[in-house]
This record gives C-alpha cells, structure tokens and sequence, in this order.
C-alpha cells in the first residue's frame, strides 16, 4: 500500500509538473548555458548555419528565377507568333531551369546535412545534460529531496529535458532558417513591387492572427515523446526513492557507473530515432490563400495597366513570394512558444545543478584494522572485522577503534530554523548497548537518527562517535560505519542476491548466504523460483512486506558495521512475520550499538536503555522495569492508559 502510495505521488506530480511551464526568468543566461553544453560542437555547428543559409538562399534564389523563365516564355510565346527565331529562346530557359535545379538540389543537400548534424549534436548535448544532473543529484543532500516530490525531480528529466530536445534538434535550426527566410523574401518583395509590398504588410496581421490560432494545432507535430528514455526514467525514480539508502551504504560511485551505462543505451537508441523523426519533419501547410488571391488581383491589374515596372514574370515570383512569406511567420510564432517553454524547463534543470552541493568538510576516514599482541591498532588492506577511525594528528595520523560508543550533548536542531524539533537532548549509548527512541508521533525519533548519520547537521551542542565529534568524520565514512533498517524498505531491480549484497558490494555469495540465514531469510529465500537468483522487479512487489524486511535486515547483516538503526521496522507487519524479523534483528544486534525506534513497545522491553521523547525533548529515561516503576509516560503507554498517535 505504502509503495503504490509513493507511485501515486509520484505520478501526479509529474502530471502537475508537465503542463505547467513559465516564461523563464532570465533568457539570455539560461540560452548562453544551453550554448555551453554545445560548444564542443563548434565545427559542427558552422556546418548546421551553412546549411540552413544554404537551404533558406538557394529557396529564395530559386523563386526570382521564375521572372527571367516566365518574361522569356512569354517572349517566345510573342516571337512564335511573328515567325522569329527562337532556338536562342529555348537555350535561355533551359539555362535558367538549370540553375535553378541547381540551386534547389543545393538547398536540399544543405537541408538534409544540417538536420542529420543537428541530431548528432541534440542527443550528445542532452546526454551530457542529463549526466551532469544525475552526477549532481547524488552530491545533493537528503534535505533536497525530503521537500520535493519525486514526481516533481522526475519531470526535470522527462518533460523538462524533451522540451530542451526540441529547441535544440528542431526549434533553433527553424528559429534561423526561418529568420533569414523571412527577411530575405521581404527584400526580394520590395525589390520586385513596393506597391505590392504594402499589400502584403496590410494582409500581414490577417496573418499573424491565424498562425496564433493555428499554433496550437501544431503541437500534434511535437507531443510524440521518445520512448527510449523510458528505461533511463525509471532507474532515476528509482534512485530518486531510495537516496537515502545509497547514502547510508556510501554507492553514490557505483549508482552514477550504472546510471552511465544506462544513459549511453538511450543515447545510442535515441539518435537513431531522431534522425529519422527529423528528416520526416511535417511541413507546414500553406496559410496565404487569401493573401495569394488579393495580390494576384491586384497585381494582374497592375501588369495589364502598366503601373510601375511590374511585368508577368516579376508579378509570377511576387506571387510565389507570397505564399511562401506567411510560413516562416509561423515557424517563427511556433518555434518562439516551443522555445519558452524549453527555456523555462532549462532553467528547471540548471536548478538542480546550481543547488549546492551536500558539505563535508570532515578529515577522519574509516579503515579496516587488525590488534597486534599488545592491542596496539595498525591498518589492513582487508576485512579483519575489526574497524578503525584514521584521525590525522599532525603530520601523521592516529587509529582510534570504531567501536560504536555515541554520545548527544545538548543537542538543538531544526529543520526550517522557525519550529524546533529538538531541545538540549542528550545522552549516551555505550558499544554493544541497545537504545530505544519512543515517543508520540512527531516527538523528534527519526530526527536523531538522522542527525547521527548527518543528513542533517545540528545548530547547537555536539554529537560524538568513539570521542570523535561526527562533523571532522567524512560523511561517506560515517554511514559505511552505520546500517539501516527502515520502515519503508527500498529495493532495486536485480537479483535477491544483488539486492543484499548491496548492503556491501565486495561480499562474497557465501556471506550474503549467511547473513540471509542471520536474519531469517533463508528459508523464503530457497523456495524462491530461482532463489538467491530471482529477478526483483518494482521495489520488490513479488515480495510481501515482511519477506522485504527481512532482505533489508540480510542487506545491514552483510555489511557487518559496529552501529546498527532500526526505524520502524515493525511497525507494517503482522505478529507471527514480526516474531520472525525479531529473532532476525536479535541475532543482528548482538555486539552492536543498535538504536531502535518503535511504536510498538513490546520491541523495546529488552533495550539497555530507554529514552521516552516528547515534544523534541526526553521527558524519562531508563530500562524497562524502572520506568514501569516511575508510573510515568512510558507506563501509561506501556499499560494502554495512553495510546501513541
């Protein structure tokens, strides 16, 4: 229920997110970064502008040539009749069809040249767009996403980064070539008839009126989305939602490895589908009837009466003019919205990159140790299952022995500096000692563990990890030393065997073997269609919940660190699943400093020590017995007099 609850969130933010694009804010700077993205394609844009002069000239060339063909026919037409000789005549036109064959097939081989090129350039620009993102996003803190929905981040590389494919593949090509079209075409009118010319200028807002009614119909041209970036959405979102467990187990390095390999398939699939969607590019339709019959009226009449130096030939390319003015009026009207739209939704992606990224300013580092005769510490190059802090002393470096002890002194913390969460909370958890966090909803539970695995750095007191205050500890270092297991439990697309080994990628089948028959998971795991090997798919949803927290305490089993945080990990199954996870999380908690928060109190009753929160402080603290004796908040909890809301 949980996870369709989450995709259903995440659904309606992204249709939220797609239709509601603005004017960006500042165009010229948010334009000059997209330049950027395709400045290692110089050369090839020097071609792109080749071609599109070339294609725009040769077209308007190639319409003048239809005065000196049509006043020579009309020539021969004339010379026919009074028996002159004409075979000259007949040269002519064949010279002036050849030029202008010419000049068309030129326009069509810069035509195609500069959209095949543009594709190229499109999808590498946006590739690297959507690198750089994602690289970025996994630098970001967990407080970034906390308040955004993920619907909300996923539409940044689905609606926002296809808007930017269109400008870019088709918007600025058509922006340029219809620009040049235009004023070349307007100059060839005013040389050819200003009379005429001004006829034009008058119909023009007839025009400019339709292409604006007619804009919205275009969009048809533009809605079909590539499907190729289907597989490369899912693995964001899928990254998206489970941030908080790449983090705790430290894969930033090998979740962007995989998100590359994914981004080069899309990248490779997606330049072989636009090449052909571009050079199938619809053509616009021709929106100058009425402007066509007007001017051949009047300029008819002007032919006939003489007026100006309007001949037939120059009346016949002024008419091919005509027609052709009104539609890079349109592709300019329509390239100019499609260019807002993607310039707004550029600005949403460069708002991520401009986020800071997450602050680590820490110098201790975690490393693996071994004891010599004397208990003194020295580093080892492999896995001894004892764990040490690297706290650099000078100009050399001491080991302390990561142990597990935490210490909170007066710790004060909120999240949006208005409501505090926390107040002057304080106490200590001794190596191998289990705490209970319990308290109302809201009481401040989960905002410890998140402080002690630094999601979020405290404004007042210190907070201590084996004597080392945590804020010189590197932050990757921290949470390798630190499992989780949460309410929610995320899993990735991959095997049952992938999905536990996650908790350490180095861990051989063996161990993630043993650490699934720690925390009871072996069994359900065997009797599996293809065991360890199964494929989970969707988060898991050919798993049950407690089958998936199971894999969850399997996943901080294998990674074998000296604290351990269970949030909730109870609190969505059933009694006789929740005796099972128990005995797992039993078996787990040995010789680990374990940080428990529950709703459920009967989890709690063997914890060292008990810590009961309200209102962001500790109101009582004890072991079970002694705070049933006290006949205070945890015993009107524990005896039903109060229930947890």
């Amino acid at each position: 229920m949980a996870t369709e609850k989450k995709r259903k969130q995440s659904t309606n933010g992204l249709g939220r997110d797609a239709g509601k694009y603005r004017r960006p804010r500042n165009t010229m700077k948010t334009f000059g970064r997209i330049l950027s993205y395709m400045s290692g394609h110089r050369f090839r844009l020097v071609l792109v502008v080749i071609g599109i002069a070339l294609s725009a000239g040769t077209n308007v060339l190639g319409t003048y040539m239809l005065k000196p063909i049509v006043n020579t026919l009309e020539d021969l037409v004339t010379a026919y009749g009074t028996g002159e000789s004409t075979l000259a005549m007949f040269g002519d036109i064949v010279v002036y069809l050849v030029i202008m064959g010419a000049g068309y097939l030129l326009g069509v081989g810069g035509l195609y040249m500069y959209s095949r090129i543009m594709v190229t350039v499109s999808t590498d620009t946006l590739y690297r767009l959507r690198k750089d993102m994602f690289d970025h996003m996994q630098k970001l803190p967990i407080k970034y996403f906390d308040t955004r929905t993920h619907g909300e981040i996923m539409s940044r590389y689905t609606n926002d980064i296809d808007a930017m494919r269109e400008m870019i593949s088709q918007g600025i090509p058509q922006l340029i070539n219809s620009s040049i079209r235009l004023v070349a075409v307007f100059v060839m009118m005013i040389i050819i008839s200003p009379l005429l010319t001004l006829l034009t200028v008058a119909v023009l807002g007839l025009m400019v009126l339709a292409v604006r009614i007619l804009t919205g119909k275009s969009k048809f041209y533009f809605s079909k989305r590539q499907k190729a970036l289907g597989e490369v959405n899912g693995y964001v979102e899928e990254m998206t939602e489970g941030q908080k467990v790449v983090k705790v187990f430290g894969h930033e390095a090998e979740v962007k490895r995989e998100f590359d390999e994914i981004n080069e398939e899309v990248r490779v699939s997606t330049t072989a589908a636009n090449t052909w969607a571009s050079v199938l590019m619809p053509i616009m339709g021709n929106l100058s009837h009425l402007h066509y019959a007007i001017t051949a009226v009047v300029g008819t009449i002007m032919v006939i009466r003489a007026v100006g130096s309007l001949d037939l030939g120059s009346l016949t390319s002024f008419l091919q003019y005509s027609r052709n003015f009104s539609m890079p009026i349109t592709q300019l009207s329509q390239q100019f919205n499609s260019a807002m739209s993607a310039l707004a939704g550029a600005e949403r992606v460069f708002e991520i990159m401009d986020t800071p990224p997450e602050e680590d300013d820490g110098d201790v580092v975690l490393v693996y140790a071994q004891k010599g005769a004397g208990g003194e510490l020295s580093e080892s190059a492999v896995k001894t299952g004892t764990w040490a802090w690297r706290v650099p002393d000078g100009d050399g470096a001491a080991l302390v022995e990561c142990r597990g002890a935490v210490t909170l002194k007066d710790v004060t913390f909120s999240y949006d500096d208005e409501k505090t969460v926390l107040q002057n909370v304080s106490f200590y958890a001794k190596p191998g000692q289990k705490i209970a966090l319990v308290g109302s909803t809201g009481a401040g539970k989960t905002t410890i563990t998140n402080l002690i695995n630094r999601f979020y750095d405290i404004q007042e007191g210190e907070i201590y990890y084996d004597g080392i205050p945590i804020k010189r500890i590197r932050k990757s270092e921290l949470r390798r030393s630190m499992s989780m297991v949460l309410q929610d439990t995320h899993l990735f697309t991959g095997t049952v065997m992938d999905n536990i080994r996650y908790g350490r990628l180095d861990a051989t089948d063996e161990e993630v073997i043993e650490a699934a028959k720690l925390a009871n998971a072996h069994y359900f795991i065997s009797h599996l269609p293809e065991g360890y090997s199964t494929v989970l798919t969707s988060d898991g949803m050919n798993l049950s919940q407690g089958q998936k927290q199971l894999l969850a305490i399997a996943r901080a089993a294998v990674a074998d660190t000296p604290v351990l945080v269970l949030d909730e990990a109870t609190s969505s199954i059933d009694t006789r699943t929740e005796l099972l996870i128990e005995r797992g999380m039993d078996r787990l908690m040995q010789d680990r400093t374990v940080f428990v928060i529950a709703h459920r109190l009967s989890t709690v009753r063997n914890a060292n020590a008990i810590m009961v929160l309200e209102h962001g402080e500790i109101i009582e603290r004890g072991d079970h017995d002694s705070l049933l004796e006290d006949k205070g908040k945890y015993y009107q909890l524990y005896t039903g007099l109060f229930e947890l809301s």
